[in-house]
């Protein structure tokens, strides 16, 4: 278990029990929250300060919960960057209001808008992509991030398991890049882990 002895740990269960609450009550799939599971959050924070990631992009902010673990990934680096997108404005700005509350709000730049649109206009590079939201669309974005992203480079995509058809066309295109070795650990929805290590052949 992940844990901060701090207040972000409370302002992390705070947010599990208000996602949960809220997906519960909501027949709108647009209005869910579809926060990640506890379990794949931390597996993601142990993942990014392992490898000691510096630039990352998430693809599905929604309310920041995700966004708040990525964040706390990263804060031991000073020259760390974090860009999360979402198509949702009102969920951008509870995201907003959620990372201030973490104390992560400048360490973050949140984009507005459909992703595929968004991620052609980015520069990158990036050394890790976090893949949550629409994941039929999801191919077409790695297409146009492979030219930004660093030799040594961590994919991750929720909902493997979970979402085994609409994930399908995300997998087929990440598992045949060169060089990248891959798996799926059964933690939460499934997390889709993919890696290409510096001087990778391929």
């Amino acid at each position: 278990m992940v844990t901060f002895g701090t207040d972000l740990d409370r302002l992390l269960r705070d947010l599990e029990t208000e996602g949960e609450s809220n997906d519960a009550e909501q027949t709108d799939r647009s209005k869910k929250f579809l926060n990640l599971e506890r379990p794949t959050a931390e597996l993601m924070y142990v993942l990014l300060q392992a490898s000691r990631r510096k630039r990352v992009l998430e693809i599905g902010t929604s309310n920041g919960y995700s966004t708040i673990w990525l964040c706390a990934a990263l804060r031991d680096c000073s020259d760390a960057a974090l860009i999360s997108i979402d198509a949702s404005a009102e969920k951008l700005a509870l995201a907003r209001k959620n990372l201030a509350r973490a104390g992560f709000d400048r360490r973050v730049e949140l984009k507005q808008g459909h992703a595929t649109e968004v991620v052609a206009g980015l520069n990158g590079p990036f050394d890790c992509i976090f893949f949550d939201a629409d994941r039929v669309s999801a191919p077409e974005q790695v297409r146009l991030l492979l030219p930004m992203l660093n030799e040594d480079v961590l994919l991750l995509a929720d909902n493997a398991l979970s979402h085994p058809d609409e994930i399908a066309g995300y997998r087929a295109t990440v598992e045949q890049l060169p060089g990248f070795v891959w798996t799926v650990t059964p933690v939460g929805k499934g997390l889709h882990i993919a890696w290409r290590r510096q001087g990778a052949p391929g």
